[in-house]
């Protein structure tokens, strides 16, 4: 029986922040978000108090958007796995687009995006609204967890996608999770992963192995980013015994890939571009000379050797869910 629980909204704290899934910057653990999305995210999840959401919108609504059929296909297995959900939560919304999946997948379902970013909340409804869900689609603004205790109904699904990372205790946000569940209901998150890919190995400029020294360097930047996050608790991510400490049962994971091969696609090269350009951005001073001048010419859209041009670019990604149940 679906749920129907009042649209909450408030406005989001200076210290609040969005993570659906931002591939760039930020841990390119993935990411949409804040980059959403492996480990680099291309959705940047940047622990930042003054990104402008509402200009950064379009920006991750098409990199979720390049990213759908990754998560259409995991969205069709917790289709098996949550039988006729009544409340959907989506914490760590973003711009909903990721949500409004969640309300395509589920069509009796209601479905509450959760988010940090007012801004993005009303993109998230607007989508809602356009793709004909609004009926049963809501936004609450606010700080995660906490603001899950504004919840009317416990959900039946609650999905933290590429957000539980922006959390200083994790452990202790699970726990909030758990507890918003109604007995019998799903916790998935989406956490891990690989890299994504977009070049092969050699690419004929500098030396070979760029994105794996690019990966080096953002496994530094994701450690010192949840070092500085307020809270922050180191924990062996162990997503399965994390979700057994939450109390819940029956944990699964299962990973699922984003395989866009070369020639890419014009959107898939934007993606890209803007992916490399925000690791110049963030790494530029760290990488060697020789290095920083291979991802100049990769970025250069009159260099025949660039993104915009190549035809070996592609993307390649993948992404793990776990999940669980709270017993009833």
């Amino acid at each position: 029986m679906a749920h129907h629980p009042h649209e909450h909204r408030h406005e989001p704290r200076q210290d609040e922040h969005t993570c659906e899934h931002r591939h760039e910057v930020g841990h390119q653990h993935e990411g949409e978000h804040k980059h959403q999305h492996g480990h680099r995210h291309g959705h940047g999840h940047g622990h930042d108090t003054d990104i402008d959401w509402a200009a950064m919108a379009p920006h991750l609504e098409a990199q979720a958007e390049l990213f759908t059929p990754l998560y259409e296909r995991a969205l069709a297995w917790l289709g098996k796995e949550v039988t006729e959900p009544g409340l959907i939560v989506d914490a760590g919304s973003g711009p909903g687009v990721v949500s409004c999946l969640f309300a395509e997948t589920f069509p009796g379902a209601r479905v509450l995006a959760v988010d940090g970013s007012e801004p993005l909340l009303e993109r998230a409804g607007e989508r809602a609204a356009r793709l004909g869900y609004a009926d049963r689609f809501g936004t609450l603004a606010g700080e995660l967890p906490e603001v899950l205790g504004e919840l009317d109904y416990p959900a039946d699904l609650l999905w933290a996608g590429r957000s539980l990372h922006h959390l200083g205790d994790q452990r202790a946000a699970l726990a909030a999770f758990a507890e918003r569940l109604a007995p019998g209901g799903t916790l998935a998150i989406m956490e891990g992963g690989l890299p994504p890919r977009f070049l092969p190995r050699d690419i004929g400029i500098g030396r070979p192995g760029l994105e794996s020294r690019l990966d080096a360097l953002q496994e530094e930047w994701f450690a010192q980013m949840r070092a500085d996050l307020p809270g922050s608790v180191e924990v062996t991510e162990d997503w399965p015994a994390l979700l057994g400490s939450a109390g819940l049962k029956h944990s699964r994971s299962r990973s699922f890939l984003l395989d866009l091969p070369a020639p890419a696609s014009d959107r898939a090269r934007a993606y890209v571009t803007d992916s490399l350009s925000r690791l110049r951005d963030v790494h530029g001073d760290a990488l060697d000379p020789e290095d920083r001048a291979t991802l100049d010419r990769l970025l250069d859209t009159d260099d025949p050797a660039g993104v915009r041009h190549r035809p070996d670019v592609f993307v390649l990604a993948a992404h793990t869910v776990h999940t669980a149940v709270k017993p009833a």
